[in-house]
């Protein structure tokens, strides 16, 4: 039996054994005293660990290490770290460490501490060590995507039907909350950017036109971008970015507050309370604010082809007039009522699907953003190559 202990009430240790096989180490003293003693007590404990491990400084084999705390005066987080250090060296020679002699704060606080690996040690363990490691995991992660978004759009769908036969249970007041939200409190937002474009446009048509004399043509250029592409996608990402990112904020707050789980018990779907009224708002509002956009747009181009072309207001919009038809807007208004949709849904569901820290929920609003502006633009190509192919 040996001890360190340089004062009663520094931190210090006894050492009893190896008996039978099991070194026991007493902490002694006060642990939350000056660093010195602290310093040199917890090597104490590791020179013992080492000492035990070594085959030419003991007698018998020692397979076990117990620490005992019931004679600590006090401790703070240096303990944990000394403790820590001594788990490691003991693991790395191959004794078994038992802690169940030590106060069950401090097992407690040990336990918390190893249930999150230091940062470093994360990003190593998760990095693949080979290619198809890489593949795996990504095929894996891909799938457990699709297969999610599969779930939600089933969930979405049944939602919807049971609207349609009127068993939907949400409150008619926040719809028209959400309708006010995504419609006339967006109209600025909307309008802002639409304006600028159709001016964009114009300006850009204009420097090319005037070279041939057929500047009459920007009120071509303006209405038909405005009218079939332009006005919908910019609106949809304006949205994607203002309504589909707080839809998701919404409901992932929703998560971590447990209100969606109230819900459940009290035997409300939370698809039919939350999610329906934000899709249907979006689905009626987007067509109205597509409209708004062409407008808007149209004058943007009008003030370019008035202000630096020196046409007329009646040839400008006989010009328009000429450009589209109903066909045309009809087409742009389709289109918004898909990305309104598809605003929707990428919103509500990254929401839903929101772990319950904030960390995460800011996590599920930018993946909403991404995900509406990506479905966005790929849904305007395939409209692209489906018009063109149709002679639309």
């Amino acid at each position: 039996m040996s001890s360190v202990s340089p004062e009663h009430l520094s931190a210090g240790l006894e050492l009893l054994g190896p008996t039978n096989g099991i070194l026991t180490i007493k902490l002694l003293g006060d642990w939350a005293g000056p660093s010195d003693s602290v310093s040199s007590a917890s090597d104490a404990v590791l020179e013992a660990i080492e000492n035990a491990a070594d085959p030419n400084a003991r007698s018998g084999a020692t397979v076990r290490v117990n620490l005992d705390g019931a004679a600590l005066i006090g401790w703070d987080t240096r303990v944990l770290v000394a403790i820590a250090a001594a788990s490691k060296l003991a693991e790395r020679h191959n004794l078994e460490m038992d802690l169940q002699g030590l106060p069950d704060g401090m097992r407690a606080l040990l336990r918390l501490a190893r249930a999150v690996p230091p940062r470093g040690e994360r990003r190593s363990n998760d990095e693949p060590t080979q290619l198809l490691a890489l593949v795996g995991q990504s095929a894996i992660e891909v799938g457990r995507s699709l297969s999610e978004t599969n779930e939600f759009l089933g969930q979405s769908m049944l939602s919807l039907w049971r609207f349609v036969r009127g068993k939907a249970q949400f409150l008619r007041s926040d719809f028209i909350e959400f309708m006010q939200v995504t419609g006339p409190q967006a109209l600025g937002i909307v309008g802002i950017i639409n304006v600028l474009l159709g001016v964009i446009l114009g300006f850009m048509g204009a420097v090319q036109l005037q070279q041939f004399g057929a500047q009459i043509y920007v009120a071509d250029l303006v209405a038909l971008g405005q009218t079939r592409e332009i006005a919908p996608m910019m609106t949809g990402i304006v949205m994607a970015g203002r309504t589909g990112g707080a839809y998701a904020a919404q409901l992932g707050t929703m998560q971590v507050n447990e209100e969606i789980d109230a819900l459940k018990t009290f035997g409300f779907s939370p698809m039919d309370f939350l999610v329906l009224p934000r899709m249907l708002a979006l689905a009626l509002m987007f067509p109205l604010l597509v409209l708004y956009a062409d407008a808007l747009g149209i004058f943007g181009g009008y003030l370019v082809g008035v202000g630096m072309l020196d046409i007329s207001t009646t040839e400008y919009i006989e010009q328009t007039r000429k450009a589209i038809d109903m066909g045309d807007i009809a087409l742009g208004v389709v289109k918004g009522s898909i990305f309104g949709i598809l605003v929707a849904i990428t919103g509500c569901m990254h929401g839903m699907q929101s772990g319950r820290s904030a960390s995460a929920v800011g996590d599920a609003a930018t993946k909403a953003v991404v995900s509406g502006i990506i479905a966005i633009i790929v849904m305007t190509a395939v409209f692209a190559v489906l018009t063109n192919i149709l002679g639309i």
